[in-house]
């Protein structure tokens, strides 16, 4: 029987779902996780492989608006629920689903398609190069201090609900997003993402708890979620707090939620994974060696309309290079590009036919997208050729942004 590929109906979803979870090991999801992902599911935009009544194949798109260097938020294809069944490898199924999911990005007029991997070695054939790394650190509170700026000991803590202080948590992460490339600016239902608790994400851990740091007038700058798993070895407690999600908008609230964190009994650890790579809880410690950072991989992300893309964004310099791009796999955005910021912030891209000033595929652009990424460091691995004199530190220059981009959570 011959597979067939097409768009999800609403009825499907659970079929399609069940799919999914059994390309991802075939552990069944909290049943708070399943109805949460089936409200967020778009399935206009979510593709099943279907041999006969089996599901054998899945890919979908969430439609976000990410924030990029100067603060725009762009439309974005946010992929995500791509499996192929273990008994349907090796068919091009996978290769299949990218080619018509891409096609229909364009279409729709997204700029950039973006995903975060469970597999990263798998993407980079279709054009996704990685933009954004995550932090994990592991802090031994009971040997690592914090110095704090000014200012800390005037904001006000106080213990709130999860999700009843879910509205101001929200309005201290919509202010962030501009700040920071990489964050998706939050659609309707996504603010829920955050609240999932079921006993199955614990790990031995107590429910989610919420911190707000307040001004003295009440108004709320900033947060912190988290869960305390209590150890006792016999000989006292090593408890450790595990740190869900922490946004502030200054140093003194930044720095008064991660004391708060530190000091809290019966715990000696403090492990907080996806933070930014620049965190500044990596310059409040005393030591930076007993907070254990470890980055890995986190976004990757893929120009589907390359010149609507690098015109979206904002430059730190001026900057007038001529790019050759390769792209096999979405074959219109190959040729020859200029890039031009001029001295007033104006941008274009535009085909050319003037001679090439650096030769490089669109997975590189992906990765120097969002400013995190140098052209300067992808040359050195080879993956960027330089061809006239100075223009790659001027590129490089010119796309690295202020701040590391990052992304808070996942999709």
């Amino acid at each position: 029987m011959a597979l067939e590929m097409r768009v999800l109906q609403a009825d499907e979803w659970d079929v399609w779902y069940d799919h999914l979870e059994l390309a991802f090991g075939g552990v069944p999801e909290s049943p708070q996780e399943r109805e949460l992902y089936k409200s967020l599911t778009e399935p206009g935009r979510s593709l099943g492989v279907w041999d006969g009544g089996t599901c054998v194949g899945s890919a979908g798109a969430f439609s976000f608006r990410l924030s990029v260097p100067g603060g725009a938020l762009v439309p974005a294809a946010g992929v995500t629920m791509v499996g192929v069944a273990p008994t349907h490898r090796r068919r091009g199924l996978l290769t299949s689903m990218m080619r018509r999911q891409l096609d229909d990005v364009r279409a729709g007029g997204e700029p950039i398609a973006v995903l975060t991997a469970s597999e990263p070695a798998i993407y980079g054939r279709f054009g996704y190069g990685t933009a954004t790394y995550a932090l994990s650190v592991t802090v031994d509170t009971a040997r690592v201090r914090l110095g704090v700026p000014a200012g800390t000991d005037e904001v006000r803590l106080r213990l709130a609900d999860p999700e009843k202080s879910l509205p101001e948590c929200e309005q201290v992460y919509g202010e962030l997003v501009s700040r920071r490339p990489g964050m998706p600016a939050r659609q309707p239902g996504w603010e829920r993402v955050s609240l999932l608790d079921p006993e199955s994400m614990r790990e031995g851990a107590s429910p989610l708890k919420c911190v707000l740091a307040e001004r003295a007038d009440g108004e709320v700058v900033g947060y912190a979620r988290y869960r305390v798993k209590a150890v006792y070895d016999g000989h006292g407690w090593e408890g450790t707090v595990e740190v869900a999600d922490l946004d502030a908008l200054d140093p003194a609230a930044t720095a008064a939620l991660w004391r708060y964190l530190f000091e809290i009994d019966l715990t000696s650890t403090v492990r907080a994974r996806k933070r930014p790579v620049d965190d500044p809880l990596l310059h409040l410690v005393s030591d930076v060696r007993r907070s254990r950072p470890a980055p890995r991989d986190s976004l990757h992300l893929r120009l589907v309309d390359l010149p609507a893309a690098l015109e979206a964004r904002a430059y730190g310099a001026p900057l007038d290079v001529v790019m050759e791009v390769e792209d096999a796999f979405c074959p219109w955005n190959e040729g020859r590009w200029r890039l031009v910021r001029d001295a007033e912030g104006g941008v274009s891209c535009a085909r050319t036919a003037d001679p090439a000033d650096l030769e490089l595929s669109v997975r590189e652009l992906g990765s120097a997208y969002l400013g995190g990424i140098t052209l300067t460091s992808l040359a050195a691995a080879g993956r960027v050729r330089e061809l006239r004199p100075g223009a790659l530190a001027e590129a490089s220059r010119a796309f690295t942004a202020d701040v590391a981009p990052w992304l808070p959570h996942g999709f």
